[in-house]
């Protein structure tokens, strides 16, 4: 079958596109809202006139939420991406408009153990409503953001981000435009039980989850490996992570002009 998107049906009885783009990691991200009035208020005493008055002490939301549009970009320094569809109602997500105001967020490592949870906090609800509370989920704080951010204590690995910008991308209704949101990793919490001998991150120990299409996920337990042929050195350590090469050619970069801009 062959078909054009939004010209010509693939008289199927569900779309297949994301049924196609599989797996797809879970950016399970949590942010804080700008300051709110609080709903309490207190009453104190004016010092010019006497007179008490009543004063608001603005107080700040904790939000959570999945996206099966979500990650990395780039990873020296990192950065990764969730891409977030307007509400029906054409509002930005909740999600989008606290990064956009806050400047920071975190991301949480979506699993098997959590996978109730996660899908708890997908339901679309009022803003101001602390998905951590419905989904029973223990708080811990960041560490490094300007903004503190409630985290998953839960989840095995965590992301700190710094906002670093928003592309819109036009959407057919009712999904409307699509907010796609990068940020620049600042801090990753990784839990000590979760790693080998050797440093590396067991997947099954934190079993990922991941979306699929239509209403189905997958659960990642088992890993196979596979080096390309011909790989050079310099690809190869990008490619598996090597702390010192990735350092030392850092320094090799930077006696010759290069930034983190690019070339001169």
């Amino acid at each position: 079958m062959f078909y054009e998107p939004g010209k010509t049906e693939h008289n199927l009885p569900y779309d297949p596109f994301k049924a196609c783009v599989i797996p797809r990691p879970i950016g399970w991200i949590s942010t804080i809202s700008p300051p709110q009035p609080s709903s309490s208020s207190a009453t104190s005493t004016s010092a010019s006139n006497g007179h008490p008055q009543t004063t608001e002490t603005p107080t700040r939301t904790a939000n959570l939420a999945p996206f099966s549009q979500f990650n990395n970009l780039t990873f020296d320094p990192p950065f990764v991406m969730f891409s977030a569809n307007q509400t029906p109602s054409c509002q930005q997500k909740d999600t989008v408009r606290n990064v956009e105001a806050t400047g920071v967020f975190c991301w949480q490592l979506a699993t098997w153990d959590l996978r109730e949870a996660v899908n708890v906090t997908a339901e679309q609800v009022p803003y101001g409503v602390d998905e951590f509370d419905r989904a029973g989920l223990e708080k811990e704080w960041s560490t490094v953001l300007a903004t503190p951010v409630p985290m998953v204590k839960a989840s095995p690995v965590k992301f700190e981000c710094e906002y670093h910008s928003t592309l819109r991308l036009p959407g057919n209704p009712p999904m409307g435009t699509v907010d796609v949101v990068i940020g620049k990793v600042v801090g990753i919490h990784i839990d000590n039980d979760v790693l080998t001998e050797d440093g590396k991150i067991d997947v099954s120990k934190t079993q990922p989850i991941a979306r699929c299409g239509y209403y189905d996920y997958a659960v990642v337990r088992e890993t196979f490996e596979m080096i390309i042929p011909g790989t050079t050195d310099a690809i190869r350590y990008g490619m598996e992570g090597n702390v010192s090469k990735h350092k030392a050619a850092r320094e090799a970069a930077k006696k010759i002009g290069v930034s983190v801009s690019g070339p001169p």
